[in-house]
């Protein structure tokens, strides 16, 4: 069993000891571009979302040095034509990337060393004694092939990085580029690989409006094709998962779920499913993730309207983005949309394609988002966060006067972050007031009545037992009117399947006086 070529199955054999969730339905759809001009695949999408799994999956499949019918018995690619005409009939190239940056961290000659090491090993595995010293790994390949007539899969997993840990020494990126042309672009490249799999973070970088291997066919969070499903778990998946483990689908939903992939409008993050349902314990599992120090830099990146967005977003809103012009590159960031395009591939916001809009999908990033926010010089966007525990405790007490205060705080410290002459710029300043109460409520932002518009309502979830708050807002209008606009357009529909207290507060602002007033009401909802 080699290290780079014929690696064998005992990775995938792991994650099928484990609780395995099937994506085998992917080999399917690369066994469809093998051995055609599609056969060169790059599939990116953020940590933890199943990169690794993917590749060792494949490499399990192909692999020829083992038999892996049994790790497939079962699975969905078992069942599609394609499956034993490919099956362990591959001398595969596995190569994880990241396996090098951290052997060769600041080593300049890194590129060098991929490519001797590999060379290296397929000359003693191969037999090949015609491969020189003076030979590429691609002259390499290419004699191992003319000898033998048996072509290659590749699996690259972490492809870009060498491009995001060496993005400051242009010479290497640039040589490391010049490694994948030389493999995937040259006259040999069709000749030597049936077809070849790379995964990673990045997109391909693009050199002007072109990337570097066009003849890739590429599939991001932002255009999955017809991959969406394998980006992560689906909620029908996430249901089997939960009901294995007795977990809280409500809890899953709230801390994993959000993501928004191509015509799939509910992906999990698979990693945090796992942990938060083997473990019983909901909490943010993307704490240790390296991409944490990147997204306060670029956060504070000093662009028109990023730090308007931000908080936009923070407040459960959305903003549009343009994703086009992004050139896949971290150290290449020019503008607000390269930063928000950035934060989509690192998986801190979720994309929406049919609006062009990114939101923060769920409970586990708004978490790892206001950590970052709270890392910056935004002064006074961490201080209405950090008074937003005692703006809660204080609505749930009933005592009106502190919730205006607080309000009044957060309103002063904001006003140049926000336009705020109007009833959406108040909500989007109250709900960043009350970011702390999404640790235990599910927070809708203008929630749809049958007669209009709650401006935020709070449902408390299973476990926290508080009431449900109705918030409504008034500009230049009094919070009595507010209270009595709630009662008017009753309760939104899903307060019908709650079952409790709920405190209806109305909140307005005075534009002479420059104050809030609050009003608080307790009620009592029986749901039969």
């Amino acid at each position: 069993m080699g290290v780079y070529i014929n690696k064998g199955n005992e990775a995938f054999q792991g994650a099928r000891n484990s609780e395995y969730v099937d994506k085998s339905g992917l080999i399917a759809v690369v066994n469809g571009t093998l051995n055609t001009e599609y056969r060169f695949s790059c599939v990116t999408r953020c940590r933890r979302f199943g990169k690794s799994m993917a590749a060792e999956m494949l490499c399990a499949y192909y692999d020829r040095s083992c038999d892996s019918r049994e790790l497939f018995r079962g699975l969905e690619i078992e069942n599609d034509p394609s499956f034993e005409r490919h099956l362990n009939k591959y001398p595969v190239i596995y190569i994880d990337i990241t396996d090098f940056t951290t052997r060769y961290r600041n080593d300049c000659a890194i590129v060098r060393h991929i490519q001797d090491e590999i060379k290296a090993e397929v000359r003693k595995v191969s037999g090949e004694e015609s491969i020189s010293e003076s030979d590429d790994l691609m002259a390499a390949l290419s004699k191992i092939y003319e000898s033998t007539r048996q072509k290659f899969i590749i699996i690259i997993d972490e492809w870009d990085a060498i491009l995001r840990e060496f993005d400051r020494n242009p010479e290497t990126t640039d040589d490391y580029v010049n490694l994948l042309r030389r493999l995937f672009k040259g006259s040999e490249s069709d000749k030597v690989f049936a077809g070849a799999y790379i995964t990673g973070i990045l997109p391909i970088k693009k050199y002007n409006t072109q990337s570097a291997l066009n003849n890739f066919e590429e599939y991001s969070v932002i255009a999955p094709g017809g991959l969406a499903g394998y980006f992560g778990f689906t909620k029908e998946e996430v249901k089997a998962v939960a009901g294995k483990f007795g977990a809280d689908i409500e809890q899953l939903k709230n801390w994993y779920d959000g993501y928004k992939i191509g015509s799939i409008d509910s992906i999990y993050n698979p990693y945090s499913v796992m942990k938060a349902a083997r473990r019983r314990e909901y909490i943010s599992y993307w704490t240790s993730t390296s991409a944490y120090d990147k997204v306060s830099t670029y956060i504070q990146m000093n662009f028109d309207g990023l730090k308007d967005d931000i908080v936009n977003m923070l407040a459960g809103g959305r903003c549009s983005v343009n994703t086009t012009r992004f050139q896949n590159d971290m150290k290449i960031i020019r503008s607000k949309d390269d930063v928000l395009t950035v934060l989509i591939h690192l998986g801190y916001l979720s994309y929406d394609g049919n609006d062009g809009k990114c939101y923060i999908p769920n409970k586990e990033v708004s978490l790892e988002f206001t950590n970052a926010v709270e890392d910056t010089s935004w002064s006074e966007i961490v201080n209405t966060i950090r008074r937003s525990e005692d703006l809660l405790e204080a609505t749930l007490r009933g005592d009106a006067d502190a919730v205006a205060k607080y309000i009044d705080q957060a309103h002063d410290e904001n006003t140049s972050i926000l336009s705020y002459n109007n009833e959406n710029s108040l909500s989007c300043v109250i709900s960043i007031a009350y970011i702390f109460a999404r640790n235990n409520y599910v927070m809708h932002r203008e929630y749809a009545t049958g007669r209009g518009f709650a401006d935020i309502v709070m449902i408390p979830h299973r476990n926290f037992n508080s009431p449900a708050i109705v918030v409504e807002l008034k500009y230049n209008k009094t919070a009595g009117t507010a209270i009595e606009q709630i009662k008017q357009k009753k309760y939104p529909a899903k307060l019908a399947e709650y079952s409790g207290e709920i405190l209806l507060v109305g909140i307005s602002y005075d534009r002479e006086k420059k104050t809030h007033e609050c009003v608080i009401e307790r009620t009592w909802n029986e749901n039969e």
